[in-house]
C-alpha cells in the first residue's frame, strides 16, 4: 500500500482519498478510524466544559440516565446517549460490553474468563469491567478468537 501526504494550502478544506480495489473489514475499520478519530466528544465536570478525543477514553457507562466518560485518571459527563455513542464509535476499537457499558478496547490490559459465561476486562490503568454472556461471542469475534 502506497501511502501520499501533501501539505494542504491555508484556506483550502483537508481531504483523505482512498483509492482500493476491494474494500474490505480492514479498510473499513481504516476509514471508520479516521473519522472517529477527528470527531471529538464534549464532556463537562462541575463548571468545566471540554473535548475529548475518542482514543482518550477509557470507557463510558450509563447510570441513572447519566453518560459517564472514564478517562485514565478523570470522570466527566456528556449528555450523549449511550446509543448515540455507539453509533458514532461503530467500526473503531470501542466495544459494547454490556446494556450499561461500553469499552474502548485499545485501552484493555488483558481479558479474563469469569463466572456464568462472562469475561472481565482489566484496563490500562487497572479497573476491571463485567462483559455480560450475551456480548462475549461478539468480543470473541473482534479478538480474533471465533469465526
Amino acid at each position: 500500500m502506497k501511502i501520499v501526504i501533501q501539505d494542504c494550502p491555508d484556506g483550502e478544506e483537508e481531504e483523505i482519498i482512498i483509492r482500493c480495489r476491494n474494500m474490505d473489514e480492514q479498510m473499513l475499520r481504516t476509514i471508520y478510524a479516521l473519522k472517529a478519530g477527528r470527531e471529538k466528544i464534549t464532556v463537562q465536570k462541575e463548571d468545566k466544559i471540554l473535548q475529548v478525543l475518542p482514543e482518550h477514553v477509557f470507557y463510558f457507562e450509563s447510570v441513572d440516565n447519566r453518560v459517564f466518560v472514564y478517562m485514565e485518571k478523570e470522570v466527566y459527563e456528556t449528555r450523549m446517549k449511550l446509543y448515540e455513542l455507539e453509533e458514532l464509535l461503530m467500526n473503531t476499537s470501542f466495544f459494547r460490553a454490556s446494556k450499561s457499558v461500553i469499552i474502548n478496547l485499545s485501552n484493555v490490559r488483558n481479558f479474563t474468563p469469569s463466572l456464568g459465561g462472562r469475561f472481565e476486562a482489566c484496563m490500562k490503568n487497572g479497573e476491571r469491567l463485567v462483559i455480560s454472556r450475551q456480548y462475549v461471542p461478539d468480543l470473541k469475534r473482534r479478538l480474533g478468537l471465533k469465526r
